[in-house]
């Protein structure tokens, strides 16, 4: 058909005047974040902490069940505070100190106020704090590293409420503080405002983590390349330099403590930092993590238990970044997470490696924002297919509800599995026996300042409040072997003990401890809580004679 209109000239626009064609994108998605001046991602990361802070927070006391290394970490953090030293018996070189130094801060103004409160299942609020900070700082960092902010919030969720996290944050150890100086220092590394300052910041948060927890050391070359990513390209070397710089120096300061107490090399009488580093590099290992009957598969295995969304959503995130880092904007802005990611997942596999339960806590924030980035990768190149005009037209309803699909599809796949996790953590009392093992200690034995037993640490400090000498009268069971100035006050050895609380822990670890074993051994129990294999077994030591001691 032939137009009956008018033809129109078109006046000719000056060529300086014709508009661009519109560059794809080399760098940055989405503006720099500075959160305290966006309104949206403030309420967002706002109302995302507040869900974070009441699941973690609720039923933190009775649910997971205490361990002896929160009670480890606490003890020493109440000696620190005590004025007693880094430690509540000899301090040998097994972790730096710094970690329970930051303990003792946070639990320095309820300890002051309530004495008999520093114990470990309501000292447990105090990492309600460090939770808070890394929930924070794992949005900060999804959004400086480009992610939209539906993504960034997506990784703060996995981060806060996945029941992996939620039971593990909850507990007193020392990679939760870690975690939060590691992800400081990728926030710092990744500023939008680049100016040095924040590089040598990086440098010290990242040296605080490896004096918090030494195994942030892996995590190191990550920081760096984060770090050289984000700094401007005529300071990158003065940014890269200082950063390095101060975080060698801080590290170096654990060395030099030791070598300034006589402490670095091994000597008779005393402990050293030598000894400490060919004791965590000669323990035994658990095993290849993919060993069927290895304790490394029986961890894996655990985290799985509690979630493998996280876990295997994190690693698939990580490896699809790293496959499409070179055409995709996204993957290439998470280069520091997903390095980790890889780092981390290595270093797990180590087939003749010791992988404790908690080190999968190293690797949650960024198994998160590589898991948020990954589907975000993902949802970007499925929807772009809907770009041209025509398509825009006529395809948008379709495009948004494609992706309404993918997410009530996601959604009910992890919300139940999720769900079940979370329940359990708010309402199960896994911790009953410890508590009722600690009231009859208070209150049953006659002369408890008197009176000598061998506990684990989850027990130590609620005895020390219920009054038994502390080193003397109440004694972490490990140290009734493997410190001489313990054992020295023992020249029986068990016979100069009157009850051993056999927890899981002590029964578990009696076989390789003489004075332990022995002092079950010849022991009957007066008192038992729980049933199974939790059951805690109060225990009075019994003589040649069949009497008491």
């Amino acid at each position: 058909m032939t137009s009956t209109l008018p033809a129109v000239t078109t006046p000719k626009v000056p060529a300086q005047r014709q508009p661009a064609p519109m560059a794809r994108p080399t760098g940055r998605t989405t503006p720099p974040l500075r959160l305290r001046s966006s309104r949206p991602d403030l309420i967002l990361c706002g109302v995302l902490l507040v869900a974070i802070l009441v699941v973690q927070g609720w039923n933190i006391a009775d649910y997971p069940t205490l361990s002896d290394d929160e009670g480890t970490y606490l003890a020493q953090a109440w000696a620190v505070q005590e004025g007693r030293g880094l430690a509540h018996y000899t301090y040998w070189y097994d972790h730096p100190p710094l970690g329970w130094i930051q303990l003792a801060l946070l639990t320095w103004i309820p300890a002051a106020l309530s004495p008999e409160s520093m114990t470990v299942g309501t000292m447990r609020a105090a990492m309600l704090v460090i939770s808070a900070v890394s929930a924070v700082l794992v949005y900060v960092i999804g959004r400086r590293l480009s992610l939209p902010r539906w993504a960034a919030g997506l990784g703060m969720v996995l981060f806060g409420l996945s029941p992996l996290s939620v039971v593990l944050q909850r507990e007193i150890f020392l990679d939760n503080l870690a975690v939060m100086w590691t992800l400081l220092a990728f926030a710092l590394a990744a500023s939008p405002s680049r100016h040095l300052w924040h590089h040598f910041g990086a440098g010290i948060a990242a040296a605080t983590a490896v004096l918090t927890k030494e195994t942030m050391l892996f995590v190191l070359p990550a920081v760096l390349i984060t770090m050289w990513r984000h700094s401007h390209r005529d300071t990158r070397k003065f940014a890269v330099t200082g950063a390095v710089t101060a975080c060698a120096l801080i590290g170096l300061s654990y060395p030099l403590f030791a070598l300034l107490k006589g402490e670095l090399l091994p000597g008779s009488g005393h402990v050293s930092l030598w000894d400490g580093i060919k004791y965590q590099m000669t323990r035994p290992g658990s095993g290849f993590i993919l060993d069927q009957g290895s304790g490394s598969w029986g961890v894996l295995h655990s985290w799985l238990y509690y979630d493998r969304v996280l876990i295997v959503g994190g690693l698939a995130g990580g490896l699809l970044l790293l496959v499409t880092w070179r055409w995709s904007v996204t993957a290439r802005a998470l280069a520091g997470p997903s390095f980790t990611v890889v780092i981390l997942a290595l270093v797990a596999m180590r087939p003749s490696g010791y992988l404790p339960a908690m080190y999968v806590i190293q690797a949650l924030p960024f198994l998160a924002l590589v898991l948020a980035g990954g589907t975000a990768s993902v949802a970007h190149a499925v929807l772009r297919r809907w770009r041209s005009e025509a398509e825009h037209r006529y395809l948008t309803g379709g495009r948004y509800a494609l992706a309404a699909v993918l997410a009530i599809s996601a959604g009910a796949y992890v919300v139940p599995r999720w769900y079940d996790g979370d329940r359990t953590a708010v309402t199960a009392d896994a911790n009953a026996p410890y508590r009722a093992a600690s009231k009859w200690l208070s209150t049953e034995v006659p002369d408890p300042g008197d009176t000598r037993v061998l506990v684990d640490d989850a027990l130590w400090l609620d005895l020390v409040h219920a009054g038994y000498k502390p080193g003397l009268g109440v004694i972490w069971f490990y140290k009734a072997d493997l410190d001489p100035a313990v054992t020295k006050t023992m020249p029986r050895g068990w016979k100069d003990l009157d009850y051993v609380v056999a927890s899981p822990t002590v029964r578990r670890d009696a076989v390789d401890l003489p004075n332990v074993k022995a002092a079950i051994e010849h022991s009957k129990p007066v008192a038992v809580f729980g049933r199974g294999e939790d059951r805690i077994e109060i225990r009075q030591i019994q003589t040649a004679s069949g009497g008491v001691r």
